[in-house]
């Protein structure tokens, strides 16, 4: 099975603060720390984890990124924590920068929430870059992942596989509230990954009302998603109509970590059970494992030793 990912690469630096700095306000963080960010990179960094301790599972991953210069420190980072594992040979390097996207996130301990500040150079990724990575990627990819970003550039994406590649499966993250368009992606979709604030800036008071009411505007959709926190998440079959919840996984002694990417852990888990457990395990397995690899994240910084959810699941 063959998995492309299209989405930003960004590098985030993360700060920790007792509390979120008010106007003209100096403050002291308690930490510091710099890593390798993105929705899908994040998520590719978990399915690989997954993959690899899968016995029988025949992975490729494949990340479509716009990168700064590929003989730049940024891209030469990026593609050592990611490869072997996740290729990079069709991402897009813009060789006349040599800054990559940057995130800089402030962790307040006294609420537990996050605050985000992106700077991104980069030229986004035309359909023309697109056309020409899905002609070399399509023959053999069964599995096409879209961020979101860019709504009209992605809409023609999907288009142009729809029409190329028939078989192809294309999921999609509709995210952010304030972006115009990700409602004619969800439209196109095969899959359909909801975030509880777009659910919540689009009027929705609960996960299981978002599914229910989008369900009947994406007709081409088979399997819709939604998250809500701590409250678990939600998944809808859209043939039988079946719909199905499951809580926020947790564990004794369980404190809030690091929730920065947990989002991305959760749709890495899906991915994971829909393209490599889809004839072993049942909805309700598949949300539950999802469910428990993103809480598991949460529990502790970073992404590393995520495999783990498999050694007592289900």
């Amino acid at each position: 099975m063959s998995l492309v990912a299209v989405g930003a690469c960004y590098v985030d630096t993360i700060l920790t603060t007792p509390h979120y700095p008010g106007e003209d306000e100096k403050l002291r963080a308690s930490t510091i720390s710099r890593r390798r960010g993105g929705n899908c990179p994040n998520s590719l960094e978990v399915l690989q984890q997954l993959t690899t301790h899968t016995p029988s599972s025949s992975a490729l991953l494949n990340l479509v990124a716009v990168l700064p210069a590929k003989s730049s420190i940024a891209s030469q980072q990026i593609r050592k924590e990611l490869e072997p594992n996740v290729h990079l040979d069709h991402c897009i390097y813009r060789e006349q920068f040599n800054e990559p996207a940057s995130s800089y996130i402030i962790k307040s301990q006294s609420s537990g929430s996050r605050t985000i500040v992106n700077y991104n150079e980069l030229p986004d990724m035309t359909i023309g870059e697109f056309t020409k990575i899905a002609d070399e990627l399509g023959p053999s990819a069964t599995w096409f992942h879209f961020e979101g970003r860019v709504p009209d550039v992605t809409l023609s994406c999907i288009q142009y596989l729809r029409q190329k590649f028939p078989s192809v499966t294309v999921s999609i993250e509709v995210e952010k509230p304030q972006r115009e368009g990700l409602q004619d992606l969800a439209v196109e979709a095969d899959v359909v990954f909801y975030s509880k604030g777009w659910a919540q800036g689009n009027g929705y008071i609960s996960a299981a009302e978002c599914l229910r009411k989008q369900s009947s505007l994406t007709r081409k959709a088979s399997l819709l998603f939604c998250t809500w926190g701590q409250d678990g998440a939600v998944a809808l079959e859209t043939g039988s109509g079946n719909l199905f919840h499951k809580p926020a996984y947790t564990a004794p002694d369980f404190t809030v970590v690091d929730p920065i990417g947990a989002g991305d852990t959760f749709i890495a888990g899906m991915l994971y059970t829909l393209i490599y457990r889809d004839r072993y395990w049942d909805m309700s397995q598949k949300l539950g494992f999802a469910n428990r690899v993103a809480g598991m994240k949460v529990g502790q910084e970073g992404f590393a030793g995520l495999e783990q959810a498999l050694t007592s699941y289900p």
